[in-house]
């Protein structure tokens, strides 16, 4: 609407102009005071409404954010009685964006009436002017009254581009917030040619990694070096904060390591065609997120040729089938956005039937099993290990008794491998991994 105002205008205006100086040139010095006059007053109220529109986009921001966190945690602040809290936080938000608003507003209420006033005042002018040559016989009533109308055309030409000139202002705003996305460089940036195939199968290595978030004083990882094979399981545990979830993160490319490499099958990953890469690799996420649809459709997310068969023997293994079964329209039941609809075991089953109906050459569980029970915990690790065996298998957990059995267990503290071995292994020598046990098993347990 604006594009399509802003070619009319100037057309109306030149072609307005034109007209009238046909019809008596005595007044055309009007029009040097009074369009002039009208840019002027629109320049004046526009220098005053732009930085209100900017900061009433900020304010809006900051409402929307207020209110969407409060949302979000509601079950948080009524558990913490906050809701005065709340509410006067809410209000500080919304009272300046009232503030700024009813700035913008009084600008812009002052405008039209001002804007009116000349356009009045240009009226009188040309009617007691003209009257004065129509008197003298210099002017026809006619020519006066047309002189008028062209005018009014002009006049509402500068008033319609006045409109389209406080819009501006706010799409700009908005337009430069969109851009910034825009135009923010990704930091994974894929192969211009990447490689799509590769001699070996299942094999992972992490060769002196290092990586350090983008602002941070101190690398998350450090001298990362490792090597899993098809058939192996690699297991990785630490304290929280010790960079496990980073280092698996690495693998896909949610983000690149700032020095050294890691490779999937041979090739880095930073030259591996994307598709290619993903197709090798079965990723459950700590958070596990399903999309809005229904089981069947998060099912085949990971293959989307995936028969009935491939999705229940999925389902099956992670342990999911008996609740999937027990829903009235088993894999076509809804899924809410997030799967918020299913509790957090089962939402991690499902994640986990997601990525088993790929058969991926490399299995990335990052810490997939801290919402199971310790019985479906161990019932899930042992359905995994025929469906595992001829994969890699890397997994991040907290819990001793999820990783015991790995053929490798690496401990991670304060992002460098200080202890590698099976448990036997470690339990015997590695202080980091025993007082991890200790907090978690009890002698026997351990024995």
């Amino acid at each position: 609407m604006l594009c399509g105002m802003a070619v009319q205008i100037p057309i109306m205006m030149v072609g307005a102009v034109f007209m009238a100086l046909r019809q008596d040139r005595q007044l055309a010095w009007l029009f040097a005071v009074l369009i002039p006059l009208l840019f002027l007053a629109v320049g004046i109220v526009a220098t005053r409404m732009i930085p209100n529109f900017r900061k009433l986009q900020a304010r809006l921001d900051t409402l929307n954010r207020v209110l969407r966190e409060q949302i979000t945690g509601i079950r948080v602040v009524r558990a913490f009685v906050r809701e005065p809290r709340e509410r006067a936080r809410f209000g500080t938000a919304n009272d300046e964006l009232t503030d700024v608003s009813v700035r913008a507003g009084r600008w812009l209420a002052t405008f039209f009436p001002l804007m009116l006033m000349i356009v009045n005042i240009a009226s009188v002018a040309v009617i007691w002017f003209g009257g004065h040559l129509v008197n003298s016989g210099q002017m026809q009533v006619g020519a006066l009254t047309a002189f008028l109308s062209y005018l009014m055309q002009v006049m509402m030409s500068v008033m319609m581009g006045t409109f389209v000139f406080m819009q501006v202002p706010r799409s700009s705003v908005c337009a430069d917030r969109i851009e910034e996305v825009l135009g923010t460089e990704p930091s994974v940036v894929p192969p211009a040619a990447g490689v799509a195939t590769s001699a070996l199968r299942g094999e992972l290595t992490f060769d002196g990694v290092d990586f350090t978030y983008p602002g941070a004083e101190q690398p998350v990882l450090s001298e990362i070096s490792l090597t899993a094979s098809r058939g192996q399981t690699i297991a990785v545990i630490g304290s929280t904060g010790a960079g496990k979830s980073t280092l698996l993160n690495l693998v896909p490319r949610l983000f690149d390591a700032t020095a050294g490499t890691v490779l999937v099958d041979g090739v880095d990953v930073r030259a591996w065609d994307p598709e290619a890469l993903g197709s090798r690799l079965g990723l459950v996420p700590q958070k596990a997120f399903l999309f809005s649809g229904t089981i069947r459709s998060n099912l085949r997310y990971g293959k989307d040729d995936a028969t009935e068969a491939e999705l229940w023997h999925a389902l099956e293994v992670a342990q999911a089938a008996d609740f999937v079964r027990a829903l009235e329209e088993g894999l076509d039941a809804p899924v809410v956005q997030g799967g918020t609809n299913f509790s957090g075991g089962q939402r991690q089953r499902l994640a986990i039937a997601r990525a088993l109906v790929r058969r991926p050459e490399i299995y990335l569980f990052d810490d997939s099993f801290s919402a199971l029970d310790l019985a479906t915990d161990a019932r899930l690790r042992a359905a995994l290990k025929p469906e595992t065996v001829d994969a890699c298998v890397v997994i991040v957990a907290q819990r001793v008794s999820t990783i015991r059995d790995a053929d490798v267990i690496l401990v991670l503290d304060d992002g460098r491998i200080v202890g590698r071995g099976t448990h036997v292994e470690l339990l015997a020598g590695n202080e980091t991994y025993q007082e991890i046990v200790a907090s978690q098993l009890s002698a026997e347990e351990a024995a």
